[in-house]
């Protein structure tokens, strides 16, 4: 999440139903129906049916959050898939562009598409994760991005850590437990130069909550987060489970579906570990950033209370630890 202005700046609070509607009325789009709020809470997100009885999404891209050509940048990064046929949701041009902006809200408008979640844990749609991902990348790597961010140390961990230092909800009595764990995790994941590896346009947060299944076809969603960095973290939280031997068969099967479109750094494997450990402090930075929204208060009210952060610290401990363990080993084709 790259936030380029001020905390007052990202509010939503004069978003109301008649403003979304007269949004919508500007770019000739008439909802028939109610607009049903999506479950997204960086931005506003809002499905409907129009006088077409078609079903449409319109995403409201939160204030001061991405530059415009940032956001057009994600527009075309996904038209390029669906013309390469990589299943992907597309923004609708509408008046000859697809990013609208209506009394200081820039919207998007997409088609909504039906489908099923994808079900953790199976070894064969796995390599046909892979092979998606693998698809998708074929097409990323045909050109950069110019504005969207890099992944980096800076960003997601130098940052982040500055977020929580300053941050109210870490209770008195768990600073120094935290900062104790905190501080040489953060010192370890500095060790990491991702400018060692090669650099191509991702997702950025691909997970399995990202993916559709429609139709047999596995289609991806909200590339919101769109940014330049290693093939790796497209791919790395794929894999679950606690038990390493688990983990290397399911990095496996999903290469084995990847490299058919795509080629594999198999030094990439190294970050997988490096790359955990910075969403798991650039996560816990977000939502201290986002607290003041209420959106986020309603959603993640755990987030204020003293048992999730003593859950952080065995989780930052237990990230720790596996940064001293050899990176997952792949077969040897590999």
């Amino acid at each position: 999440m790259s936030d380029h202005s001020t905390q007052h700046d990202f509010s939503f609070q004069n978003l109301t139903p008649e403003r979304i509607a007269d949004a919508l009325a500007h770019v000739g789009v008439d909802p028939q129906s109610g607009l049903l709020a999506l479950n997204s809470y960086e931005n506003r997100v809002y499905q409907f049916i129009a006088d077409d009885n078609k079903r449409y999404v319109a995403k409201f891209y939160r204030p001061g959050r991405w530059q415009e050509q940032q956001i057009l940048e994600e527009h075309a990064f996904t038209q390029e898939l669906l013309d390469a046929e990589v299943p992907a949701v597309a923004p609708l041009v509408l008046n000859g562009a697809t990013l609208h902006n209506y009394q200081d809200y820039r919207f998007t408008v997409f088609p909504s598409v039906g489908g099923r979640a994808v079900e953790p844990g199976d070894l064969d749609q796995l390599e046909r994760i892979g092979r998606q991902i693998g698809r998708m990348h074929a097409v990323a790597k045909q050109q950069p991005f110019n504005h969207r961010p890099r992944l980096s140390y800076q960003e997601f961990v130098t940052d982040a850590v500055a977020t929580l230092r300053d941050s109210p909800l870490l209770p008195d009595n768990l600073q120094e437990a935290f900062w104790a764990i905190a501080e040489p995790l953060v010192k370890q994941l500095s060790l990491v130069s991702l400018d060692a590896f090669q650099c191509q346009r991702l997702h950025g947060d691909c997970h399995l909550g990202n993916m559709l299944l429609r139709e047999e076809q596995l289609m991806f969603v909200d590339f919101d987060d769109a940014r330049s960095g290693p093939a790796i973290q497209d791919l790395w939280m794929m894999l679950a489970g606690d038990n390493r031997a688990e983990r290397t068969l399911q990095l496996d099967i999903l290469l084995e579906g990847y490299q058919e479109f795509c080629d594999f750094d198999s030094k990439e494997v190294a970050l997988i570990e490096p790359l955990r450990g910075f969403r798991i402090i650039h996560y816990m930075a977000w939502l201290a950033r986002r607290w003041n929204d209420s959106a986020f208060q309603r959603a993640f009210p755990w987030f204020a209370e003293q048992r999730y952060w003593e859950q952080q610290i065995l989780t930052l401990k237990e990230q720790f630890s596996a940064l001293q363990e050899p990176p997952l080993a792949l077969q040897p084709t590999y």
